[in-house]
């Protein structure tokens, strides 16, 4: 009798881009070095071997209209999305991407991102088939982050499995010593999710944590979902502000 084998998972990469920000209008389509910040993005993306596909998943004609100008696929969705993470999950419907196969998220504000990140973030999933969530942590080096509220910071099990995310710091140290302080670790914004799993996230109704932190991740974690985290040696370089692009330029200047 022949046993039916159920074919390995594929891993696919959306990249959420909006044109609308209030610190940064028309980010995704910002030159840098002459190419547009989502092309930067997008390329790095297409250079990860075990990405089998990747689209930029966007509302707007005008970061549609660049990303097919450089030969990119792009996943036209709907302009009333809460979240980035309902675009993504729109995205993979509408990819008709299977239910065991894997979703990257890759932030279109991270052009210089390496490609081991992709890597480090789904393989958790590719292992475990029970697994159905994983994110990026790096323990955070510069002090002035630790306070940061734009910095979030996470404690974890140890199995690796994310316990908290917050935007204040944790651990709290109680009685500092002067000797040993805690170790805190913040979270980047690289996520990999089981298709399945990603259409059950967005269908769950908003968590009280979630409300209050305004941390998406927050949400899975209230109704007893696992988010495994994995440790990285990279940091990641978001661009928010004109000022953070002329620091990404100046980096690839020096690449």
């Amino acid at each position: 009798m022949d046993i039916q084998h159920k074919p390995e998972p594929k891993v696919v990469a959306i990249i959420p881009a909006r044109y609308h920000s209030n610190r940064f209008e028309g980010k995704p389509v910002a030159a840098i070095l002459g190419k547009p910040m989502i092309q930067h993005v997008y390329e790095r993306a297409k250079s990860v071997a075990m990405l089998s596909r990747v689209a930029v998943a966007t509302d707007d004609e005008r970061i549609a209209e660049c990303v097919t100008s450089f030969g990119g696929e792009v996943v036209m969705t709907n302009p009333d999305h809460a979240s980035g993470t309902d675009r993504l999950a729109e995205a993979a419907t509408l990819m008709n991407i299977s239910e065991q196969d894997v979703v990257v998220n890759i932030q279109g504000d991270q052009p210089l991102f390496p490609a081991e990140v992709v890597e480090q973030v789904a393989s958790p999933l590719l292992h475990d088939p029970a697994l159905s969530m994983s994110t990026l942590i790096y323990k955070i080096i510069r002090e002035e982050e630790i306070g940061d509220p734009n910095h979030v910071k996470t404690v974890f099990d140890k199995h690796g499995n994310a316990l908290y995310f917050s935007r204040s710091p944790i651990p709290f140290q109680r009685d500092p010593d002067g000797k040993i302080s805690p170790t805190y670790y913040k979270h980047l914004g690289f996520y990999a999710y089981r298709k399945g799993f990603l259409l059950t996230f967005v269908s769950l109704p908003e968590g009280e944590w979630e409300h209050f932190e305004k941390l998406e991740q927050l949400r899975a974690l209230e109704y007893g979902y696992t988010i495994r985290v994995i440790l990285t040696e990279h940091d990641s370089i978001e661009v928010d502000t004109p000022k953070d692009l002329k620091r990404v330029e100046a980096l690839l200047r020096n690449q």
